[in-house]
């Protein structure tokens, strides 16, 4: 690893832990000054005032905010997230079990998007304002304008309840069941991410087919299929890359609405009955691991477009 590489992931990691300060803090306030006692949620509405005054007194809840912090920090420190009020287990161990899916869902739209992006994208900017162009820019509209959660829903119930051909809730077991169960949840979030994508790889190809770069290609003798295939389009995937790990990055945080409609046992559901469940400490490590998985993919992202392009380096 060179001396500039090695120099940006030192900058990011030491941004990551700016991050996790911030979020940190900025979480352990909101949950704290929401409205609801998680003591007595726990107990149930019958239990007396001794039993909630105990259970706030085990889990520290008596304190005062600024000391619950400095424990909660501290502890995340030496690798202590906490342990759930609800589920009565450490977090970072329901998080291990509920990361799967929502990886595995991630990478498969991923999958599911990259390919139609590319070949749409490219056939678009073969000839802007043309027949192709127009088609693809207008599917690409319609895309962007349908809600993901009525998709999930009419896909889930046309697909799903009415013919039968996927499960609509559930994770499986073993890779082809995963592929199975996950297939409209992923088909539905990349049928939202590839208009965002087609555009920004569109609208790159179109910028560098008239660079001052190929236009010397072009007076070199080299033909158009080279200058495309070797010039043109490694140019223009840089902003598309960059794009695309920001989606990433949303789609590991966003995954609550799909995982919702479609039963997902993922990060996203846990979330959801977390916050319901008024379970502080599941509610602080899901945040850090969503702040935490939001800087390693746009870290891991610079360092391939470093690859790509030397320029970055410097």
């Amino acid at each position: 690893m060179s001396l500039n590489l090695l120099l940006l992931v030192m900058r990011r990691l030491l941004q990551l832990f700016g991050v996790l300060i911030g979020i940190s803090a900025v979480t352990f306030l909101l949950l704290h000054l929401a409205p609801g006692d998680p003591a007595r949620l726990l107990a149930g509405d019958r239990a007396s005032a001794e039993t909630i005054a105990a259970i706030r007194a085990e889990y520290g809840l008596d304190q005062s905010l600024w000391r619950q912090y400095a424990t909660y920090f501290l502890n995340l420190l030496s690798g202590d997230i906490g342990q759930s009020l609800r589920f009565q287990r450490p977090v970072s161990e329901l998080i291990s079990q509920f990361m799967w899916p929502t990886l595995f869902l991630t990478g498969y739209v991923v999958v599911l998007a990259v390919p139609p992006t590319v070949a749409l994208a490219i056939a678009s900017a073969r000839k802007p304002g043309g027949t192709v162009d127009q088609m693809v820019r207008i599917i690409g509209i319609v895309g962007l304008t349908i809600p993901v959660f009525w998709l999930g829903i009419m896909m889930s119930r046309f697909f799903g309840v009415g013919l039968g051909w996927f499960p609509v809730s559930g994770y499986g077991e073993g890779f082809t069941e995963h592929l199975h169960h996950l297939f409209l949840p992923a088909l539905s979030t990349a049928i939202w991410l590839v208009p965002v994508l087609i555009q920004s790889l569109r609208a790159a190809l179109i910028e560098k087919a008239t660079a001052d770069f190929v236009t010397a290609a072009r007076a070199q003798g080299a033909n158009e299929r080279e200058i495309f295939w070797h010039t043109i389009l490694p140019n223009s995937v840089l902003p598309t890359l960059n794009l695309l790990g920001v989606m990433i990055a949303f789609m590991i945080g966003g995954a609550i609405i799909v995982e919702t409609v479609y039963a997902v046992p993922g990060l996203g559901s846990l979330m959801v009955g977390a916050l319901l469940g008024r379970d502080y400490y599941v509610v602080q490590g899901l945040t850090l691991v969503f702040a935490c998985s939001t800087v390693l993919v746009t870290l891991a992202v610079d360092l391939m477009s470093a690859f790509i392009d030397p320029r970055i380096r410097l």
